[in-house]
């Protein structure tokens, strides 16, 4: 039993973490020089930030799918939501980074934050553990898309 728990969470791990190496990829590639010459508001954070919090946010995500997947209230349409919303997220850095989107990018975080909230609902049915651990991540996309907007507007 405890066998399948660590592969499961290593499984949803992989997964979650699919969407940061493709952000990180296609960020490092085709970010500079278009970023660096973007108009930011004062609110942006410095550029160190980002990787500590995402990193972090990641961990906490994969804890909240693979809780909620050993939980006795889980139900697959739930998962299902789960890596449709993993899709958006690894999205979001293809558009916004590689194709240099701002508009798209942030229809594309406004689909992500409603999946985001979607998933705490069916996870506080399901697990305590899993929704709070979702609650940083839904707060952290929503500073996101307040950022996006500001570039959308600057720039």
């Amino acid at each position: 039993m405890l066998k399948n728990k660590i592969l499961s969470l290593i499984l949803f791990s992989i997964i979650t973490f699919s969407a940061s190496f493709t952000g990180g990829l296609v960020s490092a590639i085709f970010r500079e020089p278009w970023y660096s010459e973007l108009v930011k508001s004062n609110y942006n954070p410095p550029d160190w930030v980002f990787a500590p919090v995402w990193t972090s946010l990641y961990v906490m995500i994969s804890i909240a799918i693979w809780f909620f997947w050993h939980s006795k209230k889980r139900d697959m349409n739930t998962v299902y939501i789960y890596f449709i919303h993993i899709f958006f997220n690894a999205t979001w850095s293809i558009v916004f980074f590689g194709l240099h989107q701002i508009f798209l990018a942030f229809v594309i975080l406004t689909i992500l934050i409603t999946l985001i909230i979607i998933l705490i609902i069916r996870f506080r049915r399901a697990n305590f553990v899993s929704y709070y651990l979702m609650i940083p991540y839904l707060l952290w996309c929503l500073y996101a898309l307040f950022l996006n907007y500001n570039l959308l507007v600057l720039n």
